[in-house]
């Protein structure tokens, strides 16, 4: 794995993250906890769609997309465990 890699998805991871903390209130996660989170995502979206047989193939536009799906998804589950 290329330092490139590494800082493609620290970025994706963020702006995933970013996206899904905006959009699923109540929990306060902070940058790297969007990050984590994005990146965390980025597998549960990317297995996910796998998995319905989902193609979103719009380049670095689709994996932030699938990213932030599989965050928000690890959102909704850790506000529903956190109650």
């Amino acid at each position: 794995m290329t330092l490139m890699q590494i800082l493609t998805w620290i970025v994706i991871g963020g702006v995933a993250g970013v996206i899904a903390d905006a959009l699923i209130r109540g929990i306060k996660l902070g940058l790297i906890g969007s990050i984590l989170v994005g990146i965390a995502g980025a597998f549960v979206g990317s297995w996910l769609f796998g998995l319905l047989n989902i193609n979103i193939g719009l380049g670095i536009f689709g994996d932030i997309l699938t990213a932030a799906v599989g965050a928000i998804i690890l959102l909704v589950i850790l506000r529903a465990i956190r109650r």
